[in-house]
């Protein structure tokens, strides 16, 4: 999909922009304390909400900067609090200035959740190149999109403006990293759209090779399932037990599905449906004067 970035309503984003791409960089006003995911102690979840309520966009450069709230706080935490945010976007202190080393910034980026949601919108398909970045930064961008773009459609739903807009597809690699258990109890955002997002229009294609890993609330949210080959017995037992059709006769068949063979099961089938997919390479045309027609509307945490 990238080679076909900015024709055919695709765009694609990296943190290496070349012709064609576009450069994945995001202002820090933009994180609020709710799109972290760090575990924080009592007292440092306190200070961190006590920059943000002082400060608001900028909380992260205040409390790097040790700005003072009217709040007392323990030196201990403060220190701790901002070793783990200076690591996580990539921040030194040099002569009370704060130097940036990353995708994150204090001067650029401040409207790109606001142009992605603008592409979804108007039915682009959106590439997030986050493969080179460390897993919770990773996190930490899939995160603060994906809460926006749920904002913005629950206050569509509200106002009734929701049955105009196309609907969104999240897809998402690596799936058990954001629904796990410790998700399911901390009801992320992934989470959330898992269980309810289909009321807002807004569905979320989770791709994992272990199965077992997403909590069976989450997994029998999920109405289609594409079951590709599957060899070990834990796995092939949760997507069975979580299926819309009964699968027991299709225990090992599952396991010995070839490449790009699979099963697809869902609540708005009759039946399992076995289909064979063809090889991306082979579909998609490199031929620059010939069009690629897109007829979905997605975003790609790839």
């Amino acid at each position: 999909l990238k080679d076909n970035a900015n024709k055919n309503k695709v765009l694609y984003y990296t943190p290496n922009p070349v012709k064609g791409s576009l450069s994945l960089k995001v202002n820090l006003s933009l994180v609020k304390p709710n799109h972290l995911n760090i575990n924080w102690t009592d007292a440092q979840r306190d200070a961190v909400n006590a920059y943000y309520k002082v400060f608001k966009d900028e909380w992260i450069k205040a409390l790097i900067l040790e700005r003072e709230t009217g709040f007392k706080f323990n030196q201990a935490t403060i220190d701790v609090v901002k070793r783990k945010l200076m690591n996580l976007f990539s921040l030194r202190v040099k002569d009370n200035k704060l130097l940036e080393y990353g995708i994150f910034s204090f001067k650029s980026g401040d409207s790109i959740v606001k142009d992605i949601i603008n592409a979804l919108e108007d039915s682009c398909v959106v590439i997030i190149d986050t493969s080179t970045l460390p897993n919770d930064v990773e996190l930490l961008i899939s995160s603060l999109i994906v809460s926006e773009i749920f904002s913005k459609y629950r206050y569509y739903k509200l106002v009734g403006q929701l049955h105009d807009k196309p609907t969104i597809s999240i897809l998402i690699e690596e799936a058990p990293r954001v629904l796990n258990k410790e998700a399911l109890l901390s009801n992320n955002i992934f989470s959330t759209i898992a269980r309810e997002g289909r009321k807002f229009k807004i569905g979320l294609i989770a791709i994992t090779q272990l199965p077992s890993l997403i909590p069976r609330e989450i997994l029998a949210n999920m109405n289609t399932k594409i079951i590709l080959g599957l060899e070990m017995q834990p796995e092939r037992k949760a997507i069975i037990e979580s299926s819309s059709q009964d699968l027991s006769n299709d225990y090992k068949s599952i396991a010995s599905l070839d490449v790009g063979e699979a099963i697809v099961t869902s609540s708005f089938l009759k039946f399992a449906l076995p289909i064979k997919i063809p090889l991306f390479e082979e579909v998609i045309v490199k031929d620059n004067s010939k069009s690629v027609r897109k007829e979905f509307v997605g975003m790609n945490l790839s």
